[in-house]
């Protein structure tokens, strides 16, 4: 296990507030708590984040989630625990998460805006985009969970 290679908000202190900008908003844009949990315990996952998996699951516990449907997350697709507009909003979380693989298709971009409509869409990408940055932050400074 590596120690952090380098404390961010010390050696650049306010270089953190866009991003802490960016979440305030994404909380103020009506983006219910149970999508944005899911969110970023996807991406998280996804990308590794050992400093940002275990927070976010426990906020998400303490905002009610259940463990089932957070274990459930690494095999969301075969999962009957998801609805419709959770399902829209993790395929988008992991085709934009794994955006080098192969893009975000038209397909379930589509699929988004179907079920979740336009404006909760774009706060969608924004929630993904910002936990993204986060999970780069904390897997190149090997930030360690408390």
């Amino acid at each position: 296990m590596q120690t952090n290679r380098n404390d961010i908000n010390e050696v650049a202190p306010g270089a953190y507030q866009p991003l802490l900008q960016l979440n305030k908003q994404i909380a103020q844009s009506g983006l219910s708590g149970t999508l944005s949990h899911l969110i970023k315990a996807r991406a998280s996952l996804i990308n590794g984040c050992a400093f940002c998996l275990p927070s976010h699951s426990q906020d998400a516990l303490a905002d009610g989630e259940s463990t089932q449907r957070l274990f459930a997350l690494a095999a969301w697709e075969e999962s009957p625990y998801f609805t419709a507009e959770e399902r829209a909003v993790l395929a988008l979380t992991d085709e934009t998460t794994l955006i080098s693989h192969r893009g975000v298709s038209d397909a379930v971009v589509e699929n988004a805006v179907t079920v979740l409509e336009k404006e909760k869409v774009a706060h969608t990408l924004l929630a993904i985009a910002c936990i993204n940055a986060w999970n780069r932050i904390g897997r190149a400074t090997s930030l360690i969970p408390e």
